[in-house]
Parts: C-alpha cells; structure tokens; sequence
C-alpha cells in the first residue's frame, strides 16, 4: 500500500536528498523555477537550492506551458510519466489545455534487462516457476513494467507482465517528494491552491496503488470476458489466475494484426467495414449495457484475428458507470438532439460536480450555441473528439467538473471513432449509436423495469417511514443534552434548500406512488366495485395514477 508520509516529520536531512535535487533541476530546466523559489523549500530541507542550476535551453523559450509540462514529466521519469497520463483523464483536477497536451505522453523509458526480469519471476513464484521458457527480449515496455513471450511447462504460450524491479520503492520516494511540494504549493502560492494539489498527489497515490497491483488487472480481465462470453466477435485474453501475482500477470497471448496497421489488414483480406461496427459495438456495449468499460482503447490497444475478430488488451484502466449515470448521459444526448437546451444544461450539471451553482442564463446560451453549431452538420461529419473538446470548454468556463468515469466514458467514444475514421472514412459513429441509445432509453418503459423501480421506491418508502421516529428521537436527545448543534455555510444555503426540496419532493411523490401501488392491489384483490372486465374500476385508476406518476418523476428533465 502506498502511504503518503507527512515531511514536517521527515526533518531538514531528507534521506533522498540526491533525487529531490535532481527534481528540482529538471523543473529549472523547463522554466518553473519562479514556482520553487516561491516555496521556500530550504527554511524545511537542507537541499542547497542556490548551487541548483537555473540554465534553461533556448529552444524552450517558444513552448507553451502545458508543453514544458509535458516534456517536464517525461525527462523525471516513470513516476512522473504515470502521473501524467493519469492527469489527463481528470478534468476535474487539472485545466483544460493541461489535458489535451499531457495526452500526447509516451513512455520513453528503457527496457529494464534480462536478469532482472528473471529475478522478479523468482522473486514471485520462488522455485516452483510455472514458466518453461521465457524470451529475453520483450514484446512492449512501459512505465510500470515490460511484457515478455513465454511458455508453460504445460506448453500454452502466454505474455507476461512483469513489473520493473524496485519501481514500487522508486515511486514511493517520488511520491514523498510530490507531496512535500504540493504541501508547500498550498501552504505559500494561493493561485495553486486553487487546483488542489494535495488532494491531486494523494488521488494519484490511490490510483497507482491499484495499478501496481496486476491482479486487480486480472480481475478486469476476468470481468470483461464474462461480458462477452456469448460474443464470438470479441476475444479478451484469458487470463491464468493460478500463475499470476500482484507483480507478474500471466495471460494468453493474442498474435493478432494492430488495428491501425491498415496495409496488414487488407493484405490479409479484412473487412475493415465490419470491424469498424463491431469496435464501435464493443464500447457502446461495454458502456451502456455493462456499465464496466475499457478506459483505454487507443489502437495499440486492438488486435484483430482472423474472422474480423477484434482483441482488446491491456485492462489496466477501466472506468465504471453505474445506471443512473448512464441513463442521465443518454438522456443528455436525446435533449441535445431534440435541441433542448434546457434540459441539456440540466443533465449536464447531474455529470458534473460545482462549487458554485452557475448562472442558468448564461449556461444555457452556450449550449444553445453548442447545439446549434452540431445540429447544422450531417451526422457523420461530426467529429466527437472535437465535440468533446468544446463541451469541456463549457464546462471549464462555468467552473463545473465533469466526474472522472464520465469524461473517460467520453474519451473512449472519442478514440474508438478516431479508430473507425482510419478503417473507414465514411462511417459515421453518431448515427450508428442512435438506434442502440434509442433502444436503451425505450427499455425503461418496459413492464419489467417499471416494476422493477415500483418494488424499490417501496422499500425505500418503507425504510423512510420507519427511519423517522429513530431519527426524529435522536434528535431530541440530543436537544435535551444541549448537543444539537446546527451548522449553515449561507453562502451555500441556496444551493442546500434547493436539493433538499427537489429531493423532499421526490420522497413525497414515491410515497404517494408506493401508496397508489398498495391501494390498488387491495381494490383489485377484494374486488371492488364497479367492475370493468372483471377488474376494479378503482383498482385499475390507482394503478394508472402511480404509473403516470412515475413516468412524470423520472423521465421528465431533471429540475
């Protein structure tokens, strides 16, 4: 587990002085020094800064920041590459030109050697090695780690990941160094705080401890084969849970065609029409049917096999969507082309998260303009990268955060359009999701589903009713004992009464409909006259009354 340690503890000597040195040179280099000198680092460490060098190379002088940036992480390192690449799939932490220049990061680093790979290998599986024979030189390399061809004793031949020896205590020391600086950042330069980079070191430690541990990546794996088990268009690696660790992750290996590698496709004779439908079937399934999707489907990413099926691999990153979520992204698109800017601006802001509500007005002419400027346009020539790009816009300048699985949701809409534009020009990813979104959105009118919601607005209904009187004693408790303490921001008072009707509303119109549900199985069961067909004529009222009810609560535009 990464832990990160607080510096104020640490003392003036700092045990990886050398390397927090070495930082502190390259960020001279990119033309970020006036950020350090502003830190006072050397009232908190003994660190030397005068003798850093301030040389920064002319041919820096006509990058733009977020290109300093850039090449800054990549010259400090795997750490720094990680956080990088994870940084820009977070709109919600970082601005908006940050994201598309760190999305250009590649992991130039050297292959770590042979030795060392047979070293981890032993280190994880001691003498009892599950590995025949394993190649000396690897098939890919990365930041975290490398992947090498091997094969069983059993004789399947499998890849390996193996993870760069010492990378976890490099990055630790890293992460040590990050910390201490954001603390600093927030502690003397106001107009960083407001970017939160404490909470940002500390998100990138939770997620790099998760990344650096290859069986939640087999867990993925595991996860997504399942999704497609009934598919034979879609192969996703097996993966060998028995002879994998959270250093070395062992899987089948795919000898397949690069999706981008066009000239190999058609000298094999592949239908690149039919592969560009079933890529886009992969992420519209994993999206809004699984709600459990790839988070990185860039074309080193896609292998084609013979028979036009496609292989998926590298799990690392998966973003995940629970139903309300998605439902609130379909029904965003559905306003957006019924060029509903109203309820457009609405389900935006349910995707998003804000400090200060926005101003409605001005929001709502640029969507306008947002739609407008789509809307004129056929649909395949709608670009959804660039369309992603400008809705971001408008997010970042109302201040409103799109939540992190949202804006990867996104991406991944975005690449594997970019994916299907190269196999064919004329493909058009909008329209081709239309009937599959129109289809998701009429499956919540199903008898089944509404039934479904019925039985859960009941039981919350229930749960409520009975957790008043506890809550309500509790209260008075407290009261009595003179501990009832009530705290307002009134800043924020608006914001909290508005949530707090819209949801009292919605409590009230379940518990009339769980109520109407309840009426009506009695008149039905009993029943009562007058009759109709042999029905309660009551009874059957009280049930188009909840249903109507419900419609009106959940698929109106949500205010």
């Amino acid at each position: 587990m990464l832990t990160l340690r607080d510096f104020d503890v640490v003392g003036r000597t700092y045990r990886n002085i050398n390397r927090y040195r070495q930082i502190l040179t390259i960020i001279f280099k990119y033309g970020f020094g006036h950020i350090i000198e502003a830190l006072n680092i050397d009232r908190y460490l003994e660190i030397g800064l005068k003798m850093i060098s301030r040389h920064k190379p002319a041919r820096l002088e006509r990058l733009t920041q977020s290109q300093r940036t850039r090449l800054l992480f990549e010259e400090l390192g795997p750490t720094f590459i990680k956080f990088g690449q994870i940084l820009s799939t977070r709109p919600d932490l970082i601005p908006l030109e940050f994201i598309f220049e760190l999305e250009k990061l590649q992991d130039n680093v050297p292959e770590f050697p042979f030795s060392d790979v047979e070293k981890a290998v032993a280190k994880a599986f001691g003498d009892d090695t599950p590995f025949g024979s394993l190649e000396k030189e690897p098939i890919a390399s990365a930041s975290i780690g490398q992947v090498h061809l091997a094969r069983l004793k059993t004789g399947e031949r499998v890849a390996v990941k193996i993870q760069r020896p010492d990378i976890r205590k490099q990055i630790k020391v890293d992460l040590e160094i990050m910390n201490h600086l954001a603390t600093l950042m927030e502690r003397h330069i106001a107009d960083l705080s407001f970017f939160r980079p404490i909470k940002i070191v500390e998100e990138f430690a939770e997620t790099l401890d998760k990344e650096l541990d290859y069986t939640l990546e087999a867990s993925n794996m595991e996860r997504v084969a399942r999704q497609f088990v009934f598919d034979s268009t879609i192969h996703i690696p097996r993966v060998y849970l028995d002879k994998t660790t959270e250093t070395v992750l062992t899987m089948e290996y795919i000898q397949g065609i690069k999706i981008s590698d066009i000239d190999a496709l058609d000298e094999h004779e592949m239908d690149r029409k039919e592969l560009t439908q079933r890529g886009a079937d992969l992420i519209l399934k994993q999206v809004f049917e699984f709600g459990f999707f790839h988070a990185d489907l860039h074309p080193g990413n896609l292998f084609v096999l013979p028979n036009n099926v496609l292989g998926p691999v590298d799990f690392g990153m998966m973003g995940f969507m629970d139903r309300r979520a998605r439902e609130v992204f379909i029904d965003l698109i559905a306003s957006i082309v019924t060029e509903n800017s109203s309820a457009t601006c609405h389900y935006l802001l349910d995707l998003t998260e804000y400090d200060d509500e926005p101003d409605m007005r001005f929001l709502e002419r640029d969507i306008s303009t947002f739609i407008a400027q789509y809307l004129t346009k056929a649909l395949k020539n709608i670009n959804m990268g660039r369309l992603l790009q400008d809705l971001l816009k408008i997010t970042a300048k109302h201040k409103l955060r799109l939540y992190p699985d949202t804006f990867l949701m996104m991406k991944s809409f975005a690449a594997v359009e970019g994916v299907a534009h190269r196999l064919d020009p004329d493909f058009d990813m909008v329209g081709y999701a239309a009937p599959f979104i129109k289809k998701k959105k009429m499956e919540r009118m199903s008898l089944s589903r509404i039934t479904k919601d019925f039985s859960s607005l009941s039981v919350e209904s229930l749960q409520l009713l009975q957790e008043i009187p506890r809550d309500s004693i509790a209260i008075i408790r407290q009261a009595r004992k003179g501990k009832f303490v009530l705290g307002l921001d009134i800043q924020k008072l608006e914001k909290i009464l508005g949530v707090y009707q819209r949801e009292s509303h919605k409590r009230s119109v379940a518990m009339i409909i769980s109520s109407l549900i309840i009426a009506s199985s009695l008149l039905l069961s009993l029943k009562a006259s007058p009759q109709i067909f042999g029905l309660s004529l009551f009874g059957m009222g009280a049930i188009v009354c909840a249903v109507v009810l419900w419609l009106w609560l959940f698929v109106r535009p949500g205010k």
